[in-house]
């Protein structure tokens, strides 16, 4: 990962950002969500926990076997499903922290690069992944907003079509490669993993790994 943040793949975390947080007893309200400022994005490279655990959440992404991908995907849907369906999910813990909502549609909209990257890698030569500013999304499409329960089954379908692309690689495509714009190579394997930490790291943020 680089500086820049047009990729989900560059900054995929998103934890607090560096607003003051309020203590724990005291929620950003939903109404106050709606006019929150955009969270603070995480710059970090996160390309390690293609090979390492991740010391936050736990995942160690280079344990999933390649033929585990798309059944891990869509148990991991189905537990954003649950998180989405808690009261006050549209409630920021902080004003630096996005609420289980926004989240939700930051995940819904993972699944849906993840899986044209992927249809890019199997069907182009060593192709650039179309760069994507997560940021930019969260307010442009004002995730806040979102219903929860459309949210759940966008999120939901999206990655039955990421899962169903991962089931359909034969033996002989898991290491055809693609890449970012920034240069950092993946291969159907490693984007793979590297996407399902994501997933995982999210619901440890919203309290439901």
């Amino acid at each position: 990962m680089t500086n820049e943040h047009l990729e989900p793949a560059d900054q995929p975390v998103r934890t607090a950002g560096t607003l003051p947080a309020r203590p724990a007893a005291e929620p950003t309200s939903a109404a106050e969500t709606r006019t929150a400022p955009p969270i603070e994005p995480d710059t970090k490279d996160w390309t390690w926990v293609i090979t390492r655990p991740c010391p936050e959440c736990g995942f160690a992404a280079a344990e999933t076997p390649p033929d585990a991908i798309g059944a891990t995907a869509r148990a991991l849907a189905a537990r954003w499903q649950v998180a989405l369906d808690r009261p006050n999910v549209a409630v920021r813990p902080d004003p630096g922290t996005w609420s289980v909502l926004e989240y939700g549609a930051h995940v819904r909209d993972v699944n849906r690069i993840f899986a044209e990257r992927l249809r890019a890698i199997l069907e182009l030569d060593y192709p650039m992944f179309a760069n994507w500013d997560q940021d930019a999304a969260a307010v442009e499409q004002h995730y806040e907003l979102q219903d929860p329960q459309t949210v759940a089954g966008e999120l939901v379908r999206a990655a039955a079509v990421l899962a169903d692309r991962f089931d359909a690689v034969e033996p002989d495509q898991l290491d055809r490669p693609g890449r970012r714009s920034n240069g950092s190579d993946f291969t159907v394997i490693t984007l793979g993993r590297y996407y399902l930490h994501d997933v995982v790291h999210h619901l440890h943020d919203v309290a439901a790994a």
